[in-house]
């Protein structure tokens, strides 16, 4: 497989994963986190470093707002839920030593 080809297939895969995300409101950023290890804000961190080490001046909002789909605090009021007792003791369990 030559660079091309291989690099629009992981921008088709990458663009895949956010759409999935963005419809999967039902997922906590938190299970996420507990299940993989990243979550929604990691993937926009990433995707910004990206962008700043390209030289491209991108800040965490507009980040986010890439792979949410509509500005962060937005998404935070629609979507997001307090995490349970139980994920918090799942994620502080998941993290110990990081």
């Amino acid at each position: 497989m030559d660079d091309q080809t291989r690099l629009e297939l992981e921008a088709a895969a990458f663009r895949s994963l956010v759409d999935h995300l963005r419809e999967r409101t039902d997922v906590q950023n938190i299970d996420l986190m507990n299940l993989s290890g990243f979550c929604r804000n990691c993937l926009s961190r990433w995707y910004q470093e990206a962008a700043n080490g390209k030289g491209i001046d991108m800040d965490k909002d507009a980040a986010r707002e890439i792979v949410y789909g509509m500005p962060f605090g937005e998404w935070r009021d629609k979507y997001q839920a307090d995490a349970t007792p139980e994920q918090k003791a799942q994620f502080t369990a998941a993290n110990k030593g990081h």
